[in-house]
């Protein structure tokens, strides 16, 4: 077997087909290699017992505890049995519950004293955490030959616990693991001699050996500390390859010309620019004045202003004779950007004529650097979305391909075939994450030339996530707000515990109406008949499958049904409104203009909202089941309100558990506005495959080792170290197996992982 393709050896050979389809099914784990980098998760020191106080509500856990006592209660006038098992270690309890014939052995066997490796879901009854059936591996019983087994099969004294699932306990995953870690042998080093012994790295057979089987606690720290280097620093060469193929590639310098459409908006602004604001003006500028594609991400604080900082980019560039179109992800956005656009150039329009619609003349053809954004012509600002009417339709693409429109704003409908430019020069994408890199690409496929590239997210990141989940692009962060935005205060309000709390939250509610102004309700689902027959459907399906679920656990509130009884009860006598992702666009429009214009008191919406959306006159806002939103998606939600010159109040209603991670989150969120602070809780919440795997683009991540948010100094050395080795050696000739290990990471997936950030 040579040294790749023992890595590439399916796991059912090795392991039997069973074992193989639950490790696949439920671990996304195939082959050898994957399993010999499903690390360990934490490491049990025999004779030292777990923590049992700091347990995660409703996470499968595995702990190491001893059993303290041991009792069958009868219940169902003698009918049914259940056996409860306590354990404990020292300073906490946990409850075992097992029913029926399920008793028996763990009888016989957890007896008072006995200690054991247990798995489980933690659960709550009867305000105790408990274990219900879990499985188990005793390890102190010399009479049982399974236990014998299991302290077998530990070479150390240090127990690995491996990420589980309910099918598959750790104990298990360790026993698979013994069978493949022979093939350790056979990893493939991606580390450049000269680095690895200039940092003295452990090999990298040696890390995986001592990472699953440690001797002692410095074999894992030497473990990690290559495997985390291993990590990072592939992935810091993969981006650093893509940033150097982006300089290679030609683009037209689009430069700032004197008194075109910028200087003439500049003039007119009713307020100065924050100095954040120009900083990353001229970053942008200067990037936009090369020969090469700009790939810049521009991340700020809900409110700080991108917005305006892209539409004077965009002036730019139609200044300089090409055109700007900028990419939102929903229709609401899109419109909402267009009207906040031409409200902002509103003046403009007026005394220049920029919507005037003058016939495409030689000096447009030429490409003269005045003619579409110089002040004599003005320019033409169109929005294109799926759903306008054909006659707009038409009217926008044939300003476009003319050159007409300087500036489109538009959803994927930017994306189709039929749309054609005259000359596109920059491609700003707002919300980066709801993107995949073909739309991304089918745009900037547009340009005679690849075009400029912006990228906006409104969801502050952390320096090490940019490195790693945008790290093909250059960053710019705006974090100061301009002058007159007011502070939000933000409150928990505990529903289920605290009833008469969501009372006073609605009297809160009509208390801004009375004094003149408006409020957005948001819940997590629409309630309409689409919905039910979908996602509606499955769920009640599931619900009737398993009848002994939890019967506090409900569906999320919708918009129809709390809009409906708001209406009735709670806010009646108030205009009250909905609006959600499948409405008629005309509808959706119509009552986001009479909500701008103050003819709605209340509107009760989904994540539509999100962002984008700027009323000023909206002071409050009431998240219905809160809990059931991201830390990050709540900040989004808050930006909402406190836009004008009145404080904004936003109230996250929950039926969660005082002590729950949910209710822990809302708090993290009530106590601070600073997103940057909120989206290193996010992370540290979250696990690291979620941020930049799944929750991100749908495949796995390639980081298993390394903690974004913890390994900044790692993360940074080894983008320097790929920078300088991709600047030496660009197709990696001298570094055949850094290739190789490049090309197990850009498989077709994780290539998509990496272009979507």
């Amino acid at each position: 077997m040579d040294r790749v393709s023992s890595f590439d050896e399916p796991l059912k050979k090795l392991l039997g087909g069973a074992t193989a389809k639950v490790m696949a099914e439920h671990l996304d784990l195939h082959t050898v290699g994957d399993l010999l980098h499903h690390y360990p998760r934490r490491y049990e020191e025999r004779g030292k017992l777990t923590a049992l106080a700091d347990l995660p509500l409703d996470e499968h856990v595995t702990v190491v505890a001893q059993v303290a006592d041991a009792r069958i209660l009868m219940f169902n006038n003698g009918q049914g049995k259940r056996l409860e098992v306590t354990l404990t270690d020292g300073s906490g309890r946990l409850q075992l519950v097992f029913f029926g014939h399920g008793v028996h052995k763990p009888h016989k066997e957890l007896l008072p004293g006995r200690q054991a490796m247990f798995a489980g879901k933690v659960s709550v009854f009867n305000r105790k955490m408990q274990l219900a059936h879990p499985t188990y591996q005793l390890l102190d019983a010399s009479d049982a030959d399974e236990a014998t087994e299991a302290v077998d099969a530990f070479a150390g004294r240090l127990l690995p616990i491996y990420p589980a699932c309910k099918q598959l306990d750790s104990w298990r995953i360790a026993k698979a693991v013994d069978a493949v870690l022979p093939s350790a042998q056979d990893a493939v080093d991606p580390l450049p001699a000269s680095l690895r012994e200039g940092r003295g790295f452990t090999p990298l057979p040696e890390a995986l050996l001592k990472v699953h089987r440690p001797q002692t606690k410095a074999d894992i720290e030497d473990a990690k500390a290559r495997l985390k280097w291993d990590e990072a620093f592939v992935l810091q060469v993969a981006l650093a390859r893509r940033r150097y193929a982006d300089t290679q590639l030609p683009a037209v310098a689009r430069r700032p010309v004197e008194g075109g459409l910028l200087d003439a908006f500049d003039a007119k602004l009713p307020f100065t620019l924050t100095e954040g604001q120009e900083k990353v003006s001229k970053e942008i500028f200067d990037d936009l004045a090369t020969e090469h594609p700009m790939h810049r991400l521009l991340q700020g604080e809900v409110g700080s202003g991108k917005t305006m900082v892209a539409l004077r980019a965009m002036l730019t560039v139609v200044d300089a004779g090409g055109q700007a179109a900028m990419l939102a992800p929903t229709e609401v956005l899109a419109q909402q950007h267009h009207r906040s656009i031409t409200e902002m150039m509103g003046e403009l329009a007026d005394n220049w004529g920029l919507w005037r619609e003058a016939p495409l003349d030689e000096g447009r053809r030429s490409g003269d650097g005045r003619a579409l954004g110089g002040s004599e012509q003005g320019t033409k600002v169109v929005l294109l979305t799926g759903s306008m009417g054909a006659a707009a339709r038409r009217q926008a693409l044939l300003d476009l391909v003319t050159g007409e429109a300087g500036i489109v704003i538009g959803t994927h409908a930017l994306i189709e075939d039929k749309v054609q430019f005259h000359d596109l020069g920059l491609v700003v994408v707002d919300e980066q994450h709801r993107f995949g890199v073909e739309q991304r690409d089918a745009l900037r496929s547009k340009g005679k030339q690849p075009p400029h590239l912006l990228v906006m997210t409104a969801t502050p990141i952390p320096r090490t996530v940019a490195m790693t989940v945008f790290g093909d692009l250059e960053t710019s962060v705006l974090d100061q707000l301009p002058a007159g935005r007011s502070p939000i205060a933000s409150h928990v309000v505990p529903a289920k515990d605290k009833p008469h709390f969501l009372a006073r939250a609605w009297e809160r509610v009509r208390e801004e109406v009375e004094n003149g102004h408006q409020a957005y309700v948001v819940c997590p689902r629409i309630g309409d008949e689409a919905e039910e027959d979908g996602k509606g459907a499955k769920k009640a399906k599931a619900k009737k499958a398993a009848p002994d679920e939890d019967p506090e656990k409900r569906p999320p509130l919708a918009v129809l049904e709390v809009a409906d009884e708001l209406r009735k009860g709670a806010l009646a006598g108030l205009s009250v409104e909905v609006l959600h992702g499948r409405m008629h666009p005309d509808e959706k429009d119509d009552v986001m203009r009479r909500f701008a214009a103050g003819d709605v008191d209340v509107l009760v919406a989904t994540t539509v909202i999100e962002v984008g959306v700027n009323v000023p006159n909206a002071t409050a806002m009431v998240i219905m089941d809160a809990d059931r939103f991201g830390v990050s998606q709540l900040h989004q939600l808050r930006g909402r309100v406190g836009r004008g010159s009145a404080p904004g109040l936003c109230l996250l209603v929950s039926e969660a558990h005082e002590a729950s991670p949910a209710r822990a989150r809302l708090s993290a969120v009530a106590a601070t506005l600073d997103g940057f602070e909120l989206s290193r809780i996010d992370l540290e919440q979250r696990r690291e495959g979620d941020v930049l795997g799944q929750a991100q683009s749908g495949v796995r991540s390639s980081l298993r080792m390394l903690t974004v948010i913890d390994d900044e100094e790692v993360i940074a050395a080894a983008r320097e170290e790929a920078v300088a080795i991709v600047a030496a050696d660009p197709e990696l000739e001298h570094l055949p197996e850094l290739r190789t290990v490049l090309a197990a990471l850009l498989d077709k997936e994780r290539e998509e992982y990496l272009d979507k950030g």
